[in-house]
């Protein structure tokens, strides 16, 4: 059976080890310690712990100060909080001085599940990319969030980490390497590319899968770096392949499917069909069943790969 582990849950663990090798690494949450896990970091080094309370703004701007004082911020509530009410703290407290803060948001997309379309954040990508100096990371699984959050520590600048609620398999072993900046070829392929982020990498993987029984190659990137986007993968598949087919959990506009198109219009144009929810909020409802509902499944992948290569 696949392990299965929230990257919520890697995330606390991750914190937890970071806290024992930097002294400077300081944690801030807005309430929700139980449920983004930080918890994990409170109950190990509780003098390093802050709860600001339900005040998303002052969880930003407090995040800020400490960075200012030498200290490596990681500030957590979930992704429609610290995006959408924080938005403007984080643009002008945290980007625009470009100060050492990691937002790192859990309970973003479909995945949320029966909290419903108040608390699906499906515009968190779009709206952290449109920042200046802001890193925005993706990770698909357990190992690679544990990855993401010792990078993000390490590099010097804003980092937005996307993180998820329910758990999802684990697709990578120890041996696997995580760079931002950086997409990763999981399966190699010549007819087309699926280029997928987060939960939805294992959902490509399965649809190469199936294209395969029918004589189809494709071509499974992990991208996890969505700010800095790896162009040269990109365009690489792009002049190797007949088309990109994105995946994400995420609003097809301004997220991965956004950034890929930019990437090829603007280097090596080739047909792109973008999989995730068009233009439109979820509800409320089993997660699973909200994402095959909304299409972010392995039949759609496979549809518009074979739309591609009808071409």
């Amino acid at each position: 059976m696949t392990n299965m582990i929230a990257t919520r849950d890697a995330y606390g663990e991750a914190l937890k080890e970071l806290g024992g090798l930097n002294e400077d690494i300081v944690v801030l949450d807005a309430d929700l310690s139980g449920s983004t896990k930080t918890s994990v970091f409170k109950n190990a080094y509780p003098e390093r712990f802050f709860n600001v309370g339900i005040a998303e703004q002052s969880l930003i701007a407090t995040a800020a100060g400490l960075s200012t004082a030498g200290k490596v911020p990681f500030a957590s509530t979930f992704a429609v909080f610290a995006t959408g009410r924080a938005f403007e703290i984080i643009r002008n407290s945290v980007c625009y001085p470009k100060l050492n803060v990691k937002i790192a948001a859990t309970h973003a997309g479909l995945m949320v599940g029966e909290d419903g379309a108040t608390h699906q954040a499906l515009e968190d990508l779009s709206l952290m990319r449109s920042l200046p100096n802001m890193v925005v990371l993706n990770p698909a699984d357990a190992v690679e969030t544990k990855q993401c959050i010792y990078k993000a520590a390490e590099y010097n600048g804003p980092v937005y980490i996307r993180l998820g609620r329910s758990k999802v398999p684990v697709i990578f072993d120890d041996s696997y390497k995580f760079e931002i900046g950086k997409g990763v070829e999981l399966k190699e392929g010549k007819d087309v590319t699926i280029i997928a982020t987060g939960v939805m990498v294992e959902k490509a993987l399965l649809a190469a899968e199936e294209l395969s029984k029918e004589g189809i190659s494709a071509r499974v990137i992990n991208m996890a770096s969505i700010k800095p986007i790896d162009k040269d993968m990109i365009i690489k598949a792009a002049n190797e392949t007949k088309g990109i087919v994105t995946v994400e959990e995420h609003n097809i506009i301004g997220g991965l499917g956004s950034a890929v198109a930019e990437v090829v219009s603007e280097n090596r144009p080739t047909y792109v069909e973008r999989i995730g929810t068009m233009d439109t909020f979820g509800e409320s409802g089993d997660g699973n069943e909200l994402l095959q509902k909304y299409g972010l499944n392995v039949e759609n992948i496979v549809d518009k790969a074979k739309k591609i290569l009808s071409k």
